[in-house]
């Protein structure tokens, strides 16, 4: 019963992930030049936790939301985007970077990198406090690109499987190549190294005004799928199930917010399975054909 109902629910799934992130236009090319791995080993660990929609979307959610916590990374946001009307686009820009940077053969991602990085140069400004923050500063990057880890590798490990210690540090210490490209420096390359950091950077966190904003708003996007609002639901609960303990409390959720994300991560690891077997041709399969001996 159960792979003729898989086969069935493919298609129905295949069709929401294209709605809700949708092929950039001119896209980027997975299968050529052939042999061509990226910047990551193709028997790494980066691929393997990369792959997974769940874990990835749940814990870029994740990583979203302690993103409000800081105050110049909130600020750029303030400043510099339109997420009160198009968060959703927003998302969409992060997965196209984070798959092509991982899966797209190495001129292609160098360029993506190369794009971002011009993009940082014009993100610049005041935060709330008066103090001065720029995009392309190294200990904001940094911050990004752990909150970003940190929530691919939760999310991979709530909603696909175990992961060991030793494959948790070689991911740090993969996926730091691309933040480095950007800009970041001492970016942590263990699992003891990015809980030695977020216990360095607490300090300097806070939920203020902006964060619940910025939380609303995400609270409320609707994805362009069917039943938006429990898509959403689903996948942001499943976000807030991943965070730390001291990013809950910093943000101030209730227990009747952490009740709902338990049930709505029970209810993503319910249904991920269908989700995996609909991608059965994005941007991993196509990366692992194109660098297939022969």
């Amino acid at each position: 019963m159960a792979a003729p109902l898989t086969a069935s629910l493919r298609l129905p799934i295949r069709r929401w992930i294209q709605r809700a992130f949708p092929p950039t236009p001119g896209g980027i090319d997975y299968d050529q030049p052939r042999g061509d791995p990226g910047l990551f080993p193709p028997d790494g660990v980066t691929w393997r936790v990369h792959a997974d929609f769940p874990g990835m979307l749940s814990g870029g959610l994740c990583a979203l939301m302690l993103q409000t916590l800081h105050p110049a990374a909130l600020a750029g946001v303030w400043d510099h985007s339109n997420f009160r009307t198009d968060l959703v686009g927003r998302l969409r820009r992060t997965t196209d970077f984070v798959a092509g940077t991982t899966y797209a053969p190495r001129a292609e991602a160098e360029r993506l990198v190369a794009r971002v990085r011009r993009i940082h140069a014009r993100v610049r400004g005041t935060t709330e406090d008066g103090r001065p923050y720029s995009a392309d500063d190294p200990a904001l990057l940094t911050w990004v690109h752990v909150t970003e880890a940190f929530g691919f590798l939760r999310g991979y490990r709530r909603f696909a499987g175990p992961l060991s210690p030793a494959d948790g540090d070689r991911y740090y210490d993969e996926s730091r190549r691309v933040a480095e490209a950007l800009g970041a420096r001492d970016v942590p390359r263990s699992e003891a190294e990015v809980e030695d950091y977020f216990r360095h950077v607490q300090p300097q966190l806070a939920c203020t005004a902006r964060s619940r904003t910025v939380l609303s708003v995400l609270e409320a996007m609707a994805l362009p799928v069917p039943l938006p609002g429990l898509s959403r639901d689903l996948f942001l609960g499943a976000g807030a199930a991943l965070l730390p303990g001291w990013a809950e409390q910093r943000l101030g959720r209730t227990p009747r917010q952490a009740l709902h994300a338990s049930v709505a991560a029970a209810g993503l690891a319910a249904v991920a399975p269908l989700f995996r077997a609909a991608l059965d041709d994005g941007p991993a399969p196509r990366a692992r054909r194109r660098v297939a001996p022969g």
